[in-house]
């Protein structure tokens, strides 16, 4: 029996296919590349590129590649947000708290509905995204504002907007990147964030500099360790921010860089840009051109430490 209160915490992060096969790869790209904050162009130019192109011709390369890091439960996205959601709510035993994905189940709609039927009327909304983008904090955030522009009844509403450079947020990427210093020796520490195109920052997105402010909130505890920032996940012909982290894996071992350790701090969970974009594709790219060691840092998933921090942002 769900528990009934007054207070609710829902955090979201983006989603996932419900099964690793063409079919629900095509269903999940077609809403989430259907968003016009992650797609910022013209509908009449971007629907028929994405009806016409996209659609027939990623979902069967996307989802060979789900099929490689798909587990037993199911999606590695799927299964932390569930994990962080139960772990939340040991933390607040006094509030309901659940989990919404942005372009999957529980869509954001469902689990609002589900408040609503607990007459929670005090709601506190956390994006699993620590630094703020358009492309996804201000996703959410429409999402949410819409569904209650239709309903009479609305809760008091607090929105963490970002958290980039959070003290307890700093902390705990601080403690996973010691965990690998105490292992081995690297000659250089690598953040990978996902990359948004330039248009956007133009238009006012500050997503650069929140990545900026996680990055040097971290150095400032490492100061004698070398660093570098890139970006990942690059999509279609605009340009996007650089130094792109692939590219920048290529060239590291010629200019006596061989021995790396990768975070990627916009991630709070294991999906595909992590498990096989950083961890497979850009491990390989590394090690091909003569990189020696690679240690990738995994996100938080169900460490109870990263639940404890959300918990103080509520």
């Amino acid at each position: 029996m769900e528990q009934q209160g007054k207070k609710g915490v829902m955090i979201v992060n983006l989603g996932t296919p419900s099964l690793p096969n063409k079919k629900e790869v095509r269903l999940f790209l077609k809403k989430f590349l259907s968003d016009k904050r992650v797609i910022d162009l013209p509908r009449f130019v971007w629907l028929p590129i994405l009806h016409g192109i996209i659609l027939n011709v990623r979902p069967k390369k996307s989802a060979k590649l789900y099929q490689e890091i798909w587990q037993e439960e199911g999606s590695p996205l799927k299964i932390y947000t569930e994990a962080q959601q139960k772990s939340l709510q040991k933390e607040l035993a006094d509030y309901s708290v659940k989990y919404a994905m942005s372009y999957s189940n529980p869509t954001i709609e469902q689990v609002l509905a589900e408040f609503d039927q607990q007459k929670v009327d005090d709601l506190t909304v956390i994006p699993l995204y620590p630094q703020y983008s358009t492309t996804t904090t201000a996703s959410i955030y429409d999402c949410v504002t819409q569904y209650y522009q239709k309903k009479s009844h609305l809760p008091t509403l607090h929105f963490i907007n970002d958290y980039c450079d959070h003290p307890l947020y700093i902390e705990l990427l601080i403690k996973q990147i010691k965990k690998v210093l105490v292992q081995e020796k690297i000659d250089l520490l690598l953040f990978s964030y996902h990359g948004i195109p330039v248009s956007y920052v133009t238009k006012g997105d500050d997503y650069p500099n929140r990545c900026n402010r996680t990055t040097k909130a971290v150095m400032s505890h490492f100061t004698e360790l070398p660093y570098q920032q890139t970006f990942q996940s690059k999509f279609g012909p605009s340009q996007w921010l650089t130094p792109a982290t692939d590219e920048t894996l290529k060239k590291l071992p010629s200019q006596g860089i061989k021995k790396i350790a990768v975070i990627t701090p916009g991630f709070v969970s294991d999906c595909l840009e992590t498990i096989e974009e950083i961890e497979s594709e850009n491990k390989g790219y590394f090690i091909d051109n003569g990189g020696e060691t690679f240690h990738y840092i995994h996100p938080f998933n169900a460490d109870p430490d990263f639940s404890r921090f959300l918990a103080q942002l509520v």
